[in-house]
C-alpha cells in the first residue's frame, strides 16, 4: 500500500466513468488494492444518475473525456453546476487529449488531468491528493462557519484552542484584559471576540490606536473637549471613553502611550469619570477597557516608561496571541481561507492550492505572522492561473542560507594578532573578543546538537530566528563546521 492510500475507517468511494471495459477493470483493481471503494459508469448519463443518488456518496470521479452521448466536459460542467456536487473532485483522463481539452477541463474545475495509457502511481497520487484537498476544503468551510461566528478567527491547533478557551472564560466578566503578542498575530480579533461574547455585545466597540495619535492630542481624543478649549476646537467633541459608554474601549498599542496620558487613563479607570478638555464637570462612563501591545510592558515598567499601577489595572487577565510559527499546522486552513475570500472579493473564479505549497509555506519563519501569510497568499492568487503553485509564491526574504543548498558565506579572514608590548610578550584577547568567541562557539555547538535546525536553535538560545541568522552571517558560521 502506498503512503497516499486512505487510512480512515470508511474507505473513500471513487466513481470510474469510462466506456472502455478494460480501463474500468484496471482502475478498479488498482484502486481496490489500495483500499478504495469503486463504482463504475459506462456513460455520462449513467455517471450523472449515480451522482444523483444520495445513498451512494462519491468522494472523487475519474472521468474519461470521450464518452458516448454526453461528453466528459459536459458531465464536468453539470457536476460543477449542481450545488450537491459542486465541490466534488474530478480527475479527467483521456486517450486523445489536446491542450485545449486540458485547459478547458481545468477551467471547469477539474482537480487533475492526464492521458492514457495510465501510470499506476500517477493515478494513485492524483486520487489521494484530490480527495485530501477536497476534505481539507470542506473542513475549512466548516471551521470558518463555526469559528467566524464565534471568534472570527481560524485555527485548530493546540495554541488556538487554548486561546479560544481563555476568551470564553474572560468574555462574560468585567475584568480588564491585556492582549500581548507579536505584530500580525490578530490581537484586535481577540479583543473583538471578547466584546462579542460579553454582555456588552450590543453596545459600542471603540478602537483607539494609541501609537497613531499625536501626544498633544491624546487627552482630547480620549476624553473629548469643549468648544474653544484650544486653538482649532470649533465645537464640542465626545472622546473615545464617552463613545464607548456601556460597551468596550480597545486601547491598541498601549505601550506607545506617554506617561502623562497613562496617568489620566488610570484616573478614569479608577473613578469611572472623565473630564473633557476645557470643562470642569466630570462625566460618568461605564466602559470595559481592553488593551493590546507587542511590547514587553513588564520591562517598560522596570525602565520607567510605563506606569506599574496602570499595568496591573490593565493586566487583570493577560492573554497572549500565539505567533504563526507556534501553530504552523493552521497554515493550510488559513491559506485556504485567504484564497477563497480573495477570489470572492475580487470576482475571480475559485482557485485551489497545490499540496506542495503547504510544505513551502510551512518552512517559512513568518516574522509578520498571519498578516504576512495573508499578503503572500493573496499575491500568489493574483499570479496563479487556476491552481496556486510554489512558483507563484514570492521569495522568502527571511530565508537562511541553511534553508537551501546555497553555498554558505565564507568565513571571516584570519587576523594575525601583533604582540602588544604593553600587555607582555603574549598578546591576549580583549574582553569583547573573548565574549564574541565564546558566543560563536556556543552557537555552533547548539546548531550541531540540533542538526543545524535554525528554528529550534533560536528557541533554545532564546533569540528571534532573524537575529540568529544575523549572528550566523556576522560570525561567518558554515553549516557542518565543528
Amino acid at each position: 500500500m502506498t503512503d497516499d492510500a486512505p487510512t480512515s475507517a470508511v474507505p473513500p468511494t471513487v466513481l470510474v466513468v469510462d466506456d472502455e471495459k478494460n480501463i474500468r477493470r484496471t482502475l478498479e483493481m488498482v484502486l481496490t488494492g489500495e483500499g478504495y471503494r469503486v463504482l463504475e459508469a459506462t456513460s455520462g448519463e449513467q455517471a450523472l444518475e449515480v451522482l444523483g443518488q444520495p445513498q451512494l456518496p462519491v468522494d472523487l470521479v475519474l472521468l474519461d473525456l470521450k464518452l458516448p452521448g454526453i461528453g466528459g466536459l459536459d458531465v464536468l460542467a453539470r457536476v460543477r453546476g449542481d450545488d450537491a456536487t459542486r465541490d466534488l473532485p474530478v480527475v479527467v483522463i483521456s486517450g486523445h487529449a489536446t491542450v485545449h481539452d486540458a485547459v478547458h477541463a481545468i477551467k471547469l474545475g477539474a482537480s487533475d488531468f492526464f492521458e492514457k495509457p495510465l501510470a499506476r502511481e500517477r493515478v494513485l497520487v492524483s486520487v489521494a491528493n484530490s480527495i485530501r484537498a477536497a476534505r481539507l476544503s470542506r473542513r475549512v468551510e466548516q471551521m470558518q462557519a463555526e469559528q467566524r461566528a464565534r471568534y472570527e478567527m481560524i485555527g485548530a491547533s493546540a495554541p488556538m484552542l487554548r486561546l479560544y478557551g481563555e476568551i470564553d472564560k474572560v468574555a462574560p466578566t468585567k475584568a480588564g484584559v491585556l492582549i500581548t503578542g507579536e505584530s500580525g498575530t490578530g490581537k484586535e480579533l481577540v479583543s473583538r471576540a471578547i466584546h462579542r461574547l460579553s454582555p456588552r455585545r450590543d453596545a459600542p466597540f471603540v478602537k483607539v490606536n494609541c501609537a497613531a495619535i499625536p501626544r498633544e492630542l491624546i487627552e482630547s481624543e480620549l476624553f473629548g473637549h469643549e468648544r474653544g478649549a484650544f486653538t482649532g476646537a470649533q465645537a464640542r467633541k465626545r472622546g473615545f471613553f464617552e463613545q464607548a459608554h456601556g460597551g468596550t474601549l480597545f486601547l491598541d498599542e498601549i505601550g506607545d502611550m506617554d506617561l502623562a496620558a497613562q496617568a489620566k487613563v488610570l484616573r478614569a479607570l479608577q473613578s469611572g469619570e472623565v473630564v473633557r478638555v476645557g470643562s470642569e464637570h466630570a462625566l460618568h462612563v461605564d466602559v470595559r477597557v481592553l488593551a493590546a501591545t507587542n511590547k514587553e510592558l513588564q520591562r517598560a515598567v522596570q525602565d520607567g516608561t510605563f506606569r506599574e499601577d496602570l499595568y496591573f489595572r490593565l493586566a487583570v487577565f493577560p492573554i497572549r496571541a500565539p505567533a504563526l510559527r507556534e501553530r504552523a499546522e493552521d497554515i493550510p486552513l488559513l491559506a485556504e481561507s485567504f484564497v477563497a475570500s480573495f477570489c470572492a472579493e475580487n470576482g475571480l473564479r475559485p482557485k485551489r492550492i497545490d499540496g506542495s505549497v503547504y510544505e513551502a509555506l510551512g518552512r517559512r519563519a513568518w516574522p509578520g505572522n498571519v498578516r504576512e501569510l495573508r499578503n503572500v497568499v493573496e499575491r500568489a492568487v493574483i499570479l496563479a492561473s487556476d491552481v496556486v503553485t510554489v512558483a507563484d509564491l514570492p521569495e522568502d526574504p527571511h530565508a537562511s542560507p541553511f534553508d537551501d543548498d546555497a553555498e554558505p558565506p565564507p568565513p571571516p579572514a584570519t587576523v594575525t594578532r601583533v604582540p602588544d608590548p604593553t600587555r607582555g610578550s603574549a598578546a591576549r584577547l580583549t574582553l569583547r573578543e573573548h565574549r564574541e568567541a565564546a558566543e560563536r562557539r556556543y552557537i555552533v555547538e547548539t546548531l550541531q546538537d540540533l542538526e543545524w535546525n535554525i528554528s529550534r536553535a533560536a528557541t533554545v538560545l532564546g533569540v528571534e530566528r532573524t537575529n540568529l541568522h544575523k549572528k550566523i552571517r556576522a560570525f561567518g558560521i558554515r553549516r557542518g563546521e565543528a
